[in-house]
């Protein structure tokens, strides 16, 4: 399902990085083309084209002229790359300002990261 929360293109774009990151999609493998892309997730084809189109723009996919769009080589590594560049920004630069607000040290704070975990 698309996440509604934000633009459709760059929804589809993040349902298909989450396709190459858990596999779904390897390396060097077609991805759905705009037609079936926008069938099945009921969409106008120019939104899922802009979506892929994200994606190729940014390295992630590559373009075979009359074949169709594949996962790149190295794409796997981009997308954690840049997403853990983006889990930075997005939670972990803003709890250690807020740990910092409230004088809680890094041993702390990791002891407090250790006894909510899951595993």
């Amino acid at each position: 399902m698309l996440d509604t929360s934000k633009p459709l293109f760059i929804a589809v774009a993040e349902q298909l990085e989450d396709g190459i990151l858990d596999g779904t999609y390897p390396e060097d493998s077609p991805v759905p083309s705009t037609t079936e892309l926008s069938t099945f997730l009921r969409i106008n084809p120019a939104t899922a084209g802009k979506g892929l189109n994200l994606l190729v723009d940014a390295g992630v996919l590559v373009k075979r002229r009359g074949i169709g769009m594949f996962v790149a080589p190295g794409a796997t590594d981009t997308l954690l790359r840049r997403r853990r560049e983006a889990f930075t920004e997005q939670y972990l630069a803003p709890l250690l300002r807020e740990a910092e607000h409230l004088g809680i040290g890094p041993a702390e704070l990791a002891r407090m990261i250790t006894e909510e975990s899951p595993s």
